[in-house]
């Protein structure tokens, strides 16, 4: 008996092995369009199938950065200048893709851009620090793709939203996990509602790596912004002593991070490229062994894991 289900196992893993090596036709002829294109993640991943010979149209927010891409890349890839946060910057972006595509329609959409700050105690922030992260990360996201939706339903192609593992288990407080919860439940409806189209949609759930999100100096800059605009009476229960244990635990978090941004730009290039691309991707061993185990747990069991480790406030019961 033990020995047939272990062969069952094996070979379910070895057809979704072979399923998962089939790649996609005519890649040369493929557009894809990349926000956050600057640094990190989407910048890489735009190099990357640059060098895989697919049209790369990458929006980068600043021309500094615009520049620099474009100096490490092939003549294929183009560059346009995208703030999320603005309709009138999402149209003029839509517009140029629809140029270049034509009636190919656009093969791949990969929201990427993201910020992580402010983060701290939801107490000490406001409603417009939670809507500077909402901004980018979940309503940018959502502009983004119904401004180009009709060109990927043309091509029948794919559509790759950068989620996180705080999409999948909420540990900090701030606007963060709640845009990623966002995007979860975004690309969940609009992966069913696609599927009638050809479309495929894919989640990218990261752990922690060394990008511009895992920035200790931006984190720690605006958790002691936090701290300076809380109330009195919010500053007398925290104490002193936790906001100086919340930055040095702020510092630890370089150490944490993988360096290796391959093990995430390799699982969106998959989505884009396979011919059956997974629902969702979560590159980072902190991903599969803890944050992904965790998420399936009881909810009190959670709660008692991260109380276990979480710094208690000063006045805390």
């Amino acid at each position: 008996m033990w020995l047939c289900l272990v062969a069952l196992v094996g070979l379910y893993f070895l057809l979704r092995w072979y399923r998962e090596r089939q790649v996609v036709s005519h890649l040369r002829d493929k557009y894809v369009f990349i926000t956050g294109c600057d640094s990190g993640f989407g910048n890489l991943l735009a190099r990357q199938l640059d060098l895989r010979g697919l049209r790369v149209l990458a929006a980068c927010l600043t021309e500094q950065g615009a520049q620099q891409l474009r100096g490490q890349t092939s003549d294929r890839l183009e560059t346009v200048i995208l703030d999320v946060t603005k309709t009138e910057s999402i149209l003029a972006a839509a517009q140029w893709v629809k140029e270049r595509v034509g009636d190919r329609g656009l093969w791949g959409l990969v929201n990427n851009a993201g910020v992580s700050v402010p983060t701290a105690p939801n107490e000490w922030l406001t409603k417009h620090d939670f809507m500077k992260i909402l901004d980018v990360n979940l309503l940018g996201l959502l502009e983004v793709t119904l401004s180009l939706l009709s060109l990927v339903r043309k091509a029948r192609g794919r559509v790759v939203n950068v989620s996180s593992v705080m999409g999948r288990l909420s540990v900090l407080g701030g606007g963060y996990c709640i845009s990623k919860y966002g995007v979860e439940a975004f690309s969940d409806s609009l992966r069913r509602e696609l599927s009638y189209f050809g479309v495929k949609v894919a989640v990218i759930e990261p752990g922690y790596f060394s990008t511009n999100i895992c920035n200790t100096e931006k984190i720690s800059r605006a958790t002691q912004e936090a701290w300076d605009q809380a109330s009195p009476e919010v500053k007398e229960i925290y104490g002193e002593k936790f906001l100086a244990s919340v930055k040095k635990s702020i510092e630890k978090l370089e150490s944490l991070c993988c360096n290796n941004l391959y093990l995430v730009t390799d699982c969106m290039e998959h989505a884009l490229t396979a011919r059956h691309p997974r629902t969702r991707y979560s590159p980072g061993w902190d991903a599969k062994l803890f944050y992904l185990p965790m998420s399936y747990m009881p909810t009190v069991l959670v709660d008692a894991i991260i109380s276990w480790h979480s710094l208690k406030p000063l006045k805390a019961l």
